[in-house]
């Protein structure tokens, strides 16, 4: 069983999925990205998903095509999120605690790693 929480704003569109993310439930899932207008963000939360099935990854990797962020909060939505290559929203909490000392992109370490002589 799936539980779909929407919550939607003038600039982004949340869905928190609480549950089995399989089958028809994950295709029907893929039917409110209609509801996302251009532009929009879309913020996945995975926290409470207890499995996913194929159909379910695909449509995850669906969202993610369309820029979607993900929360994920748990080693198992978190080990999704990695090897389907989701992207990760950041939360105002990991923002709070960083000190801007580490680097925030790739590009950055770049930036900030000392050319070899």
């Amino acid at each position: 069983m799936l539980r779909v929480e929407i919550h939607d704003s003038p600039s982004s569109l949340s869905l928190k999925l609480e549950g089995r993310f399989t089958g028809d439930d994950a295709d029907h899932t893929r039917t409110l990205m209609t509801h996302c207008r251009p532009g929009t963000r879309l913020v996945v939360d995975l926290t409470e998903v207890t499995f996913i099935d194929s159909v379910g990854e695909d449509v995850l990797s669906f969202f993610g095509r369309f820029g979607a962020e993900f929360v994920a909060q748990t080693s198992y939505s978190l080990d999704v999120c990695e090897r389907l290559h989701l992207h990760l929203a950041r939360s105002e909490a990991s923002d709070a605690n960083r000190s801007g000392a580490l680097p925030q992109s790739p590009a950055d370490v770049l930036r900030r790693t000392p050319a070899r002589k």
